[in-house]
């Protein structure tokens, strides 16, 4: 564009000036357009051009390019004397032309005022998880074999939505189940893991038949390159997250070190987040997302650190070399202020028994995490020992990070 409206290098003796101020103007005012021009080539050859010209808009209705289509009418304007035309009138030569060249009367239809400036809805564009998809003035879909499933299609999308909400339901139970050492002997429960695991080892199948860009922005089809590159990328992380680790956690006879493995690994799980937040990158477009998202992010690291806070504390409130119990632990003083203290069992099991219930060790858990990340700290529940103070100050920084992250986006929004 800028050559085209600054300088002469195709412009000649017979190139209308009037034409050539119509198409600067369109360019200026960003506007869509098509013109007849005539044009000269390197070897200082006239042509005539039908020329289209058609503003780009983003998300934010601002033109960020023009499309600039060009197609050589010059058979039309000089229709060529020939030897088996010789002789002939001057519009039997332009009739033989048209009837040579009907493709080329088709394709010179001027672009329609919604061809150029459609663009879908908002709604569309943030259900359409996936950031590669084709640009809005190429729709066209590629041809693919009978197997291969379109990465940017109205099911793949639908799924990607099941796969996004079934992940984040991962990152929150996966942690709780592993911190309060949990086995899934409720059978409702067993049979949503269940569930969950098997729509996770379906979507590996579908990620083996899925169409992805290519480094040159193609769209890959081909199933052999598409094995290759998701055996290379994301299959072990993704077969790792689906094993039935609940089902084999359920069971009475199983070690209880075999169950503790079994419930780490499904740490493992939370790596799925990473395709997570690949694909809602083009969110930070919009400010309403922005909020959402960090929202959701600052919930889910409060309730991560909430299951390590109570993590530590279990295993710091009672010394088993000594089988002895820490009076200055949080977990004890948690115990004493609502009125349900740890007690030794000594005629029965020998062990330590009481305490707090779960549901409540957790909401304690999650309001020091909330209290501390907001630089807030009430002090009714307070690090004691050396372990839960080291975590402190390291849940303060990050929560000093997050909300210097928190301030910086919500300026960018404001100016934007």
């Amino acid at each position: 564009v800028s050559k085209f409206g600054h300088h002469r290098f195709m412009y000649g003796d017979l190139t209308d000036k009037k034409t050539i101020d119509k198409i600067r103007q369109t360019f200026d005012n960003y506007e869509s357009n098509f013109f007849e021009v005539l044009l000269y080539t390197k070897n200082r050859t006239p042509i005539w051009l039908y020329m289209q010209v058609a503003p780009i808009r983003n998300e934010n209705d601002k033109v960020v390019l023009f499309l600039c289509t060009f197609r050589d009418i010059t058979l039309f304007k000089q229709p060529i004397e020939d030897e088996s035309s010789r002789g002939w009138t001057k519009f039997a030569r332009l009739t033989r032309a048209l009837t040579n060249n009907r493709n080329l009367v088709q394709q010179l239809a001027p672009l329609s005022k919604t061809e150029v400036s459609h663009k879908p809805s908002r709604l569309a564009e943030v259900l359409q998880l996936g950031s590669d998809i084709l640009p809005q003035y190429k729709q066209e879909a590629p041809k693919t074999p009978p197997h291969i499933i379109l990465h940017y299609c109205a099911f793949k999308t639908t799924w990607d939505w099941v796969i996004l909400i079934l992940t984040f339901y991962t990152a929150i139970m996966v942690p709780y189940n592993v911190s309060f050492k949990t086995k899934q002997n409720n059978l409702a429960w067993l049979v949503l893991d269940s569930v969950v695991d098997v729509i996770f080892l379906i979507d590996i199948v579908l990620n083996f038949h899925t169409t992805f860009v290519g480094p040159a922005g193609e769209v890959i089809s081909d199933a052999k390159l598409i094995r290759m590159n998701y055996l290379k990328t994301w299959f072990v992380i993704d077969l790792l997250s689906c094993l039935p680790y609940d089902i084999i956690n359920a069971f009475e006879n199983v070690d209880e070190g075999l169950s503790s493995l079994f419930s780490s690994l499904k740490v493992i799980r939370l790596l799925r987040l990473g395709r997570v937040a690949r694909k809602l990158d083009h969110y930070l477009e919009y400010g309403a997302a922005v909020l959402v998202l960090l929202v959701c992010v600052f919930g889910l690291v409060a309730h991560w650190l909430a299951c390590i806070w109570y993590s530590i504390g279990d295993y710091e409130v009672i010394d088993e070399t000594t089988n002895t119990i820490k009076t200055d632990s949080w977990l004890y003083q948690l115990a004493l202020s609502i009125g349900t203290p740890y007690r030794y069992n000594a005629s029965g099991t020998g062990q330590w028994e009481g305490g707090p219930n779960k549901d409540t060790l957790y909401i304690s858990s999650l309001y020091f995490t909330m209290t501390s990340l907001t630089t807030i700290g009430f002090g009714n529940i307070a690090p004691t020992t050396d372990g839960e103070k080291i975590f402190s100050v390291a849940m303060m920084m990050v929560g000093c990070n997050m909300l210097h992250y928190c301030l910086l986006s919500f300026s960018l929004i404001s100016k934007n």
